[in-house]
Protein backbone atom coordinates (compact mmCIF):
# COMPACT_ATOMS: atom_id res chain seq x y z
CA UNK A 1 0.00 0.00 0.00
CA UNK A 2 2.85 2.56 0.37
CA UNK A 3 3.74 2.00 -3.00
CA UNK A 4 1.04 3.82 -4.15
CA UNK A 5 1.86 7.60 -4.77
CA UNK A 6 0.51 10.65 -3.44
CA UNK A 7 3.11 12.52 -5.35
CA UNK A 8 1.18 13.42 -8.66
CA UNK A 9 -1.12 15.60 -6.28
CA UNK A 10 1.65 17.60 -4.68
CA UNK A 11 3.00 18.09 -8.66
CA UNK A 12 0.08 19.49 -9.84
CA UNK A 13 -0.95 22.13 -6.70
CA UNK A 14 -0.25 25.00 -9.02
CA UNK A 15 -2.28 24.87 -11.96
CA UNK A 16 -2.69 29.00 -12.43
CA UNK A 17 -0.27 31.43 -12.48
CA UNK A 18 -3.17 33.63 -10.31
CA UNK A 19 -5.58 31.94 -7.91
CA UNK A 20 -7.01 32.79 -4.60
CA UNK A 21 -3.80 31.06 -3.00
CA UNK A 22 -2.12 34.38 -3.99
CA UNK A 23 1.50 33.27 -5.35
CA UNK A 24 1.58 29.64 -3.92
CA UNK A 25 2.87 27.62 -6.56
CA UNK A 26 4.08 24.21 -5.27
CA UNK A 27 2.63 23.92 -1.87
CA UNK A 28 5.77 22.76 -0.32
CA UNK A 29 5.22 19.22 0.23
CA UNK A 30 7.32 17.27 2.07
CA UNK A 31 6.28 13.76 1.16
CA UNK A 32 9.51 12.33 0.18
CA UNK A 33 10.56 12.66 3.98
CA UNK A 34 8.28 9.83 4.63
CA UNK A 35 9.09 7.63 1.83
CA UNK A 36 10.86 4.09 2.88
CA UNK A 37 14.48 3.25 2.23
CA UNK A 38 16.60 5.78 -0.45
CA UNK A 39 14.80 7.61 -2.91
CA UNK A 40 16.05 10.12 -5.08
CA UNK A 41 12.86 12.14 -6.56
CA UNK A 42 12.79 14.65 -10.02
CA UNK A 43 9.68 16.78 -10.93
CA UNK A 44 9.05 19.16 -13.64
CA UNK A 45 5.39 20.15 -14.24
CA UNK A 46 3.08 22.79 -16.67
CA UNK A 47 0.32 25.22 -16.20
CA UNK A 48 -1.23 26.96 -18.71
CA UNK A 49 -3.85 29.24 -17.88
CA UNK A 50 -6.65 30.78 -19.59
CA UNK A 51 -7.68 34.24 -18.13
CA UNK A 52 -9.05 36.51 -20.06
CA UNK A 53 -11.38 40.18 -18.66
CA UNK A 54 -13.54 43.29 -20.16
CA UNK A 55 -12.51 46.73 -18.77
CA UNK A 56 -15.32 48.67 -17.40
CA UNK A 57 -14.93 50.42 -20.76
CA UNK A 58 -16.24 47.28 -22.50
CA UNK A 59 -12.60 46.55 -24.22
CA UNK A 60 -11.24 43.04 -23.44
CA UNK A 61 -8.09 42.91 -21.57
CA UNK A 62 -6.72 39.41 -23.82
CA UNK A 63 -5.05 36.81 -22.23
CA UNK A 64 -3.50 38.24 -18.94
CA UNK A 65 -1.77 34.84 -17.20
CA UNK A 66 1.42 33.17 -19.08
CA UNK A 67 1.80 29.80 -18.92
CA UNK A 68 4.92 28.31 -16.67
CA UNK A 69 6.68 25.10 -15.64
CA UNK A 70 8.43 24.39 -12.52
CA UNK A 71 10.97 21.86 -11.18
CA UNK A 72 11.41 19.55 -8.01
CA UNK A 73 13.62 17.43 -7.15
CA UNK A 74 14.53 15.54 -3.50
CA UNK A 75 16.54 12.79 -1.99
CA UNK A 76 15.89 11.04 0.86
CA UNK A 77 17.92 8.41 3.25
CA UNK A 78 18.08 6.64 6.57
CA UNK A 79 20.59 7.87 9.12
CA UNK A 80 19.37 4.95 11.24
CA UNK A 81 16.41 3.19 12.73
CA UNK A 82 15.05 6.13 14.14
CA UNK A 83 16.41 9.29 12.24
CA UNK A 84 15.91 10.33 8.63
CA UNK A 85 16.99 12.89 6.43
CA UNK A 86 15.92 14.83 3.17
CA UNK A 87 16.40 17.61 1.07
CA UNK A 88 13.87 19.39 -1.11
CA UNK A 89 14.11 21.65 -3.62
CA UNK A 90 11.01 23.49 -5.19
CA UNK A 91 9.64 26.54 -6.28
CA UNK A 92 7.06 28.07 -3.75
CA UNK A 93 5.80 30.85 -5.04
CA UNK A 94 5.51 32.67 -8.64
CA UNK A 95 3.67 34.96 -10.83
CA UNK A 96 3.58 35.06 -14.54
CA UNK A 97 0.70 38.65 -15.02
CA UNK A 98 0.78 40.47 -18.12
CA UNK A 99 -1.76 42.66 -19.40
CA UNK A 100 -1.80 43.04 -23.34
CA UNK A 101 -1.34 46.39 -24.98
CA UNK A 102 -0.62 50.39 -24.08
CA UNK A 103 -1.50 52.02 -21.02
CA UNK A 104 -1.92 54.97 -23.56
CA UNK A 105 -5.07 53.13 -24.98
CA UNK A 106 -6.26 51.03 -22.15
CA UNK A 107 -7.12 51.06 -18.68
CA UNK A 108 -4.21 48.13 -17.54
CA UNK A 109 -2.89 47.40 -20.54
CA UNK A 110 1.31 46.86 -20.26
CA UNK A 111 0.57 46.14 -16.37
CA UNK A 112 2.83 43.42 -15.34
CA UNK A 113 4.09 41.40 -12.33
CA UNK A 114 6.60 38.56 -12.43
CA UNK A 115 7.79 36.55 -9.50
CA UNK A 116 10.16 33.97 -9.22
CA UNK A 117 11.89 31.66 -6.22
CA UNK A 118 13.35 28.64 -5.20
CA UNK A 119 13.80 26.90 -1.85
CA UNK A 120 16.14 24.61 -0.35
CA UNK A 121 15.26 22.91 2.89
CA UNK A 122 16.89 20.10 4.46
CA UNK A 123 14.69 18.42 6.88
CA UNK A 124 14.95 15.32 10.00
CA UNK A 125 12.58 13.10 10.60
CA UNK A 126 12.89 11.14 14.40
CA UNK A 127 10.48 8.53 14.98
CA UNK A 128 9.60 7.84 18.60
CA UNK A 129 8.36 4.55 17.89
CA UNK A 130 6.15 3.59 14.92
CA UNK A 131 3.81 5.72 15.27
CA UNK A 132 4.67 9.33 16.63
CA UNK A 133 7.17 11.08 15.02
CA UNK A 134 8.34 14.89 14.78
CA UNK A 135 10.09 16.59 11.75
CA UNK A 136 11.85 20.33 11.10
CA UNK A 137 14.96 21.84 9.57
CA UNK A 138 16.02 24.75 7.79
CA UNK A 139 14.79 26.50 4.36
CA UNK A 140 16.75 28.63 2.24
CA UNK A 141 14.47 31.11 -0.32
CA UNK A 142 15.72 33.00 -3.42
CA UNK A 143 12.81 35.27 -4.48
CA UNK A 144 13.19 38.38 -7.23
CA UNK A 145 10.13 40.08 -8.90
CA UNK A 146 9.91 43.00 -11.28
CA UNK A 147 6.74 45.20 -11.37
CA UNK A 148 4.95 47.79 -13.95
CA UNK A 149 1.75 49.72 -13.47
CA UNK A 150 0.19 50.74 -16.52
CA UNK A 151 -2.95 51.77 -18.02
CA UNK A 152 -5.52 54.56 -17.79
CA UNK A 153 -6.86 53.10 -14.74
CA UNK A 154 -3.43 53.64 -12.45
CA UNK A 155 -3.67 57.63 -13.10
CA UNK A 156 -0.23 59.37 -12.58
CA UNK A 157 1.54 56.16 -11.44
CA UNK A 158 1.24 54.82 -15.20
CA UNK A 159 4.37 53.87 -16.69
CA UNK A 160 5.66 53.01 -12.89
CA UNK A 161 8.64 49.90 -12.60
CA UNK A 162 9.94 48.44 -9.56
CA UNK A 163 12.96 45.39 -9.78
CA UNK A 164 13.77 43.81 -6.95
CA UNK A 165 16.86 41.96 -7.49
CA UNK A 166 17.47 38.54 -6.44
CA UNK A 167 17.44 37.84 -2.57
CA UNK A 168 18.08 35.25 -0.49
CA UNK A 169 16.98 34.83 3.24
CA UNK A 170 16.00 31.64 5.89
CA UNK A 171 12.98 30.64 7.38
CA UNK A 172 12.22 26.98 9.14
CA UNK A 173 9.82 23.76 8.94
CA UNK A 174 8.27 22.38 12.25
CA UNK A 175 5.95 19.45 12.29
CA UNK A 176 4.93 15.90 13.79
CA UNK A 177 2.83 12.95 12.23
CA UNK A 178 1.13 10.12 13.52
CA UNK A 179 1.03 6.87 12.11
CA UNK A 180 -0.72 4.02 12.04
CA UNK A 181 1.41 1.41 9.71
CA UNK A 182 -0.71 -1.60 9.66
CA UNK A 183 -4.36 0.52 8.29
CA UNK A 184 -1.73 2.61 6.22
CA UNK A 185 -2.88 5.80 8.20
CA UNK A 186 -0.60 8.89 8.27
CA UNK A 187 -1.62 12.59 9.86
CA UNK A 188 1.04 15.15 9.47
CA UNK A 189 1.19 18.74 10.55
CA UNK A 190 3.90 20.90 9.27
CA UNK A 191 4.58 24.74 9.86
CA UNK A 192 6.43 26.61 6.96
CA UNK A 193 7.93 29.88 8.66
CA UNK A 194 7.44 33.45 7.20
CA UNK A 195 10.54 34.42 4.99
CA UNK A 196 11.41 38.25 5.37
CA UNK A 197 13.26 38.77 2.16
CA UNK A 198 15.16 42.47 1.72
CA UNK A 199 15.16 43.25 -2.15
CA UNK A 200 17.46 46.07 -3.45
CA UNK A 201 15.13 48.08 -5.63
CA UNK A 202 14.76 50.38 -8.20
CA UNK A 203 11.93 52.13 -9.10
CA UNK A 204 11.33 54.40 -12.39
CA UNK A 205 9.10 56.57 -13.61
CA UNK A 206 7.75 57.54 -9.94
CA UNK A 207 5.96 60.70 -10.51
CA UNK A 208 7.60 63.74 -9.40
CA UNK A 209 10.27 61.69 -8.49
CA UNK A 210 11.52 59.61 -11.38
CA UNK A 211 14.67 57.12 -10.12
CA UNK A 212 14.86 55.74 -7.03
CA UNK A 213 17.27 53.02 -5.20
CA UNK A 214 16.22 52.06 -1.78
CA UNK A 215 15.92 48.57 0.24
CA UNK A 216 12.20 47.16 0.72
CA UNK A 217 11.27 44.32 3.05
CA UNK A 218 8.76 41.79 1.55
CA UNK A 219 7.87 38.41 3.63
CA UNK A 220 6.69 35.35 1.54
CA UNK A 221 3.39 33.94 3.93
CA UNK A 222 3.26 31.37 6.69
CA UNK A 223 1.56 28.59 6.21
CA UNK A 224 0.49 25.06 7.42
CA UNK A 225 -0.02 21.85 5.94
CA UNK A 226 -2.34 18.94 7.57
CA UNK A 227 -1.99 15.89 4.93
CA UNK A 228 -3.56 12.47 5.92
CA UNK A 229 -4.12 9.21 4.30
CA UNK A 230 -5.79 5.85 5.49
CA UNK A 231 -6.73 2.49 3.30
CA UNK A 232 -10.23 1.90 3.34
CA UNK A 233 -10.39 -0.91 1.28
CA UNK A 234 -7.15 -3.85 0.02
CA UNK A 235 -5.30 -1.98 -2.07
CA UNK A 236 -7.20 1.79 -1.95
CA UNK A 237 -6.07 4.43 0.14
CA UNK A 238 -8.47 7.48 1.08
CA UNK A 239 -5.82 11.25 1.15
CA UNK A 240 -6.31 14.58 1.59
CA UNK A 241 -5.21 17.91 2.84
CA UNK A 242 -5.47 21.10 4.21
CA UNK A 243 -3.45 24.08 3.50
CA UNK A 244 -3.79 27.38 4.96
CA UNK A 245 -1.57 30.39 3.46
CA UNK A 246 -1.52 33.64 5.92
CA UNK A 247 -0.82 35.69 2.52
CA UNK A 248 -1.87 39.14 4.14
CA UNK A 249 1.41 39.03 5.30
CA UNK A 250 2.87 39.70 1.96
CA UNK A 251 2.99 43.40 1.61
CA UNK A 252 5.16 45.34 -1.18
CA UNK A 253 5.48 49.18 -0.11
CA UNK A 254 8.69 50.23 -2.41
CA UNK A 255 9.62 53.65 -1.37
CA UNK A 256 8.28 55.43 -4.04
CA UNK A 257 5.06 53.85 -4.80
CA UNK A 258 4.15 54.35 -1.06
CA UNK A 259 5.32 58.59 -1.31
CA UNK A 260 2.84 58.83 -3.70
CA UNK A 261 -0.08 56.77 -3.28
CA UNK A 262 -0.09 58.09 0.36
CA UNK A 263 2.18 60.83 1.25
CA UNK A 264 3.82 61.13 5.00
CA UNK A 265 2.11 57.12 5.73
CA UNK A 266 4.13 54.43 5.09
CA UNK A 267 2.66 50.60 4.49
CA UNK A 268 0.54 50.99 1.07
CA UNK A 269 1.14 48.14 -0.61
CA UNK A 270 1.03 47.56 -4.54
CA UNK A 271 -0.48 43.96 -4.00
CA UNK A 272 -4.12 43.17 -2.06
CA UNK A 273 -3.49 39.22 -1.40
CA UNK A 274 -5.85 37.45 1.00
CA UNK A 275 -5.55 34.50 3.14
CA UNK A 276 -6.38 31.05 1.54
CA UNK A 277 -7.42 27.65 2.67
CA UNK A 278 -6.71 25.39 0.28
CA UNK A 279 -8.62 21.80 0.90
CA UNK A 280 -8.07 18.32 -1.23
CA UNK A 281 -9.43 15.03 -0.98
CA UNK A 282 -9.06 12.45 -3.09
CA UNK A 283 -8.50 8.35 -4.05
CA UNK A 284 -5.80 6.19 -5.24
CA UNK A 285 -5.83 2.30 -5.75
CA UNK A 286 -3.38 -0.40 -7.47
CA UNK A 287 -4.39 -1.74 -10.22
CA UNK A 288 -1.77 -4.67 -10.51
CA UNK A 289 2.13 -4.71 -9.32
CA UNK A 290 2.47 -2.56 -11.79
CA UNK A 291 -0.29 0.07 -12.08
CA UNK A 292 -1.36 2.48 -9.41
CA UNK A 293 -3.96 5.70 -10.15
CA UNK A 294 -5.60 8.13 -8.41
CA UNK A 295 -8.12 10.62 -8.27
CA UNK A 296 -8.64 14.07 -6.62
CA UNK A 297 -10.76 17.27 -6.60
CA UNK A 298 -10.24 20.02 -4.67
CA UNK A 299 -11.38 23.89 -3.64
CA UNK A 300 -9.75 27.27 -2.48
CA UNK A 301 -11.67 29.35 -0.75
CA UNK A 302 -12.46 33.24 -0.74
CA UNK A 303 -13.77 35.33 1.70
CA UNK A 304 -17.20 36.39 -0.02
CA UNK A 305 -15.49 39.72 -1.35
CA UNK A 306 -14.63 39.47 -4.91
CA UNK A 307 -12.92 42.34 -5.48
CA UNK A 308 -9.23 41.40 -5.92
CA UNK A 309 -5.86 43.02 -7.13
CA UNK A 310 -4.98 43.25 -11.24
CA UNK A 311 -2.08 41.34 -9.97
CA UNK A 312 -4.03 38.50 -8.98
CA UNK A 313 -7.38 38.06 -11.10
CA UNK A 314 -9.58 35.47 -9.70
CA UNK A 315 -11.07 34.59 -6.16
CA UNK A 316 -10.80 31.10 -4.99
CA UNK A 317 -10.73 27.81 -7.42
CA UNK A 318 -11.62 24.41 -7.81
CA UNK A 319 -10.45 21.55 -9.71
CA UNK A 320 -10.00 17.94 -10.35
CA UNK A 321 -6.97 15.67 -10.88
CA UNK A 322 -6.42 12.42 -12.06
CA UNK A 323 -2.81 10.73 -12.27
CA UNK A 324 -0.63 7.19 -12.48
CA UNK A 325 2.05 5.43 -11.28
CA UNK A 326 3.64 2.62 -13.27
CA UNK A 327 6.31 0.84 -11.53
CA UNK A 328 9.17 0.75 -13.97
CA UNK A 329 11.74 -2.24 -12.09
CA UNK A 330 11.98 -2.15 -8.20
CA UNK A 331 14.10 0.60 -8.29
CA UNK A 332 12.05 3.51 -11.17
CA UNK A 333 8.96 4.75 -10.66
CA UNK A 334 6.59 6.55 -13.25
CA UNK A 335 4.21 9.02 -12.10
CA UNK A 336 2.20 11.59 -13.99
CA UNK A 337 -1.35 13.46 -14.39
CA UNK A 338 -3.30 16.50 -15.26
CA UNK A 339 -5.47 18.76 -13.77
CA UNK A 340 -8.11 21.22 -14.79
CA UNK A 341 -9.14 23.48 -12.38
CA UNK A 342 -12.42 26.34 -12.48
CA UNK A 343 -10.51 29.54 -11.35
CA UNK A 344 -13.21 31.81 -9.56
CA UNK A 345 -14.95 35.01 -10.98
CA UNK A 346 -13.59 37.90 -9.81
CA UNK A 347 -13.58 41.88 -10.15
CA UNK A 348 -10.34 43.93 -10.62
CA UNK A 349 -10.51 47.16 -8.56
CA UNK A 350 -7.65 49.58 -8.02
CA UNK A 351 -7.11 52.56 -5.51
CA UNK A 352 -8.15 52.68 -1.77
CA UNK A 353 -11.80 53.35 -2.71
CA UNK A 354 -11.37 50.11 -5.13
CA UNK A 355 -12.98 51.31 -7.86
CA UNK A 356 -13.53 48.17 -10.31
CA UNK A 357 -11.64 48.32 -13.58
CA UNK A 358 -12.22 45.18 -15.32
CA UNK A 359 -14.24 41.76 -14.75
CA UNK A 360 -12.81 38.54 -15.12
CA UNK A 361 -15.13 35.55 -16.22
CA UNK A 362 -15.40 31.92 -17.10
CA UNK A 363 -11.32 31.45 -16.71
CA UNK A 364 -9.66 27.89 -16.20
CA UNK A 365 -6.45 26.33 -16.13
CA UNK A 366 -5.38 22.81 -17.55
CA UNK A 367 -2.19 21.63 -15.76
CA UNK A 368 0.15 18.43 -16.10
CA UNK A 369 3.20 17.02 -13.91
CA UNK A 370 5.48 14.81 -14.45
CA UNK A 371 7.69 12.60 -11.81
CA UNK A 372 10.78 9.81 -11.36
CA UNK A 373 11.71 8.32 -8.68
CA UNK A 374 14.82 6.44 -8.04
CA UNK A 375 15.41 3.77 -5.05
CA UNK A 376 19.04 3.47 -4.19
Amino acid sequence: MNRISLGVAALLASSAAVSAGGLDRSGQPIDILFEDGRVAQFSFGFSSPSVNGTEVTGAATGSVADSFSTFGAGVKFDISKKLSFAFILDEPFGSDVTYPGSGATSLLGGTRAIVDSNAYTALLRYKFNDNFSIHGGPRYQTTSANLTLSGQALGALNGYNASFSNDGALGYVAGASFEKPEIALRVSLTYNSQIDHDFDTVETNVPLLGTLNSTTQISTPESWNLDFQTGVAANTLLFGSLRYGKNSDTQVSPQGFDAVVNPGVAGDSVSDIEDSLDYEIGLARRFNDKWSGSIAIGLSTSDGDNLVSPLSPSDGFRYVSVGAQYELSDQVSLRGGIRYTDLGDAIGAVGAADTPVANFNGNSAVSAGFQVSYRF
